[in-house]
């Protein structure tokens, strides 16, 4: 059995292994170690995250997934999940999550089949509820920024987050040299929907002129 921690952050402001000590603790509690880390500042609402699916093809079965919280894991919408679930499930690994308390049982060297077993049942019954929880959080959460955005501007207050014209300039630079949107997300340290939006931008542009 091989241990493979994922941490996630949703932004690169954000620390990505703010939970790994808790990881660590988590495994060495039991006597055992984590054999590797994958890190990445990545939306959980999003199903192409690099890391998460580099864990899984270096993944064999038998192997444990584990993360702090099952948010880390999944904000997906109920489509996206199931798809990442069936790509756990072909790969036969197990995932344990700190706030899961059924999924330690994966670790839990006493563990007989029957057990496991049921654990395994459980477990994926509670993935399901908590995933659905995490997304319905996130889409809240949404809706209670846009709500407060449009009072805001309604009243006249709201004006948007400024432009960084200087980040923006040297997105549109590399664009327009061919650098590849994965490539400038790690030069510049913005999100893929940013990239989008200047090279919407500068396809635009280019079409005026």
């Amino acid at each position: 059995m091989v241990i493979r921690a994922y941490l996630r952050a949703s932004t690169k402001d954000q620390d990505a292994e703010r939970a790994s000590a808790e990881l660590e603790a988590f495994a060495e509690k039991r006597g055992l170690s984590i054999a590797t880390r994958y890190v990445e500042n990545e939306s959980g609402t999003k199903l192409d995250r690099p890391e998460l699916f580099k864990l899984l093809r270096d993944s064999r079965e038998g192997d444990i997934l584990l993360i702090e919280q099952v948010d880390r894991l999944s904000r997906l919408n109920a489509a996206d999940w199931n798809k990442l679930k069936t790509e756990i499930a072909a790969k036969r690994i197990k995932v344990v999550a700190l706030d899961l308390p059924t999924s330690h049982m994966f670790v839990e060297a006493d563990a007989d089949s029957f057990t496991a077993r049921m654990a395994d049942a459980l477990n994926s019954m509670l993935l399901d509820m908590l995933a659905a929880i995490a997304r319905k959080d996130y889409e809240d959460r949404r809706r209670r920024q846009a709500q407060g955005q449009e009072r805001a501007k309604a009243e006249g207050k709201y004006r948007g987050r400024p432009e960084d014209a200087k980040r923006n300039a040297a997105i549109a630079k590399m664009l327009n040299k061919g650098v590849s949107w994965s490539d400038i997300q790690d030069a510049v340290g913005c999100s893929r929907a940013t990239v989008a939006k200047i090279a919407k931008r500068e396809k635009a542009i280019q079409a005026d002129g």
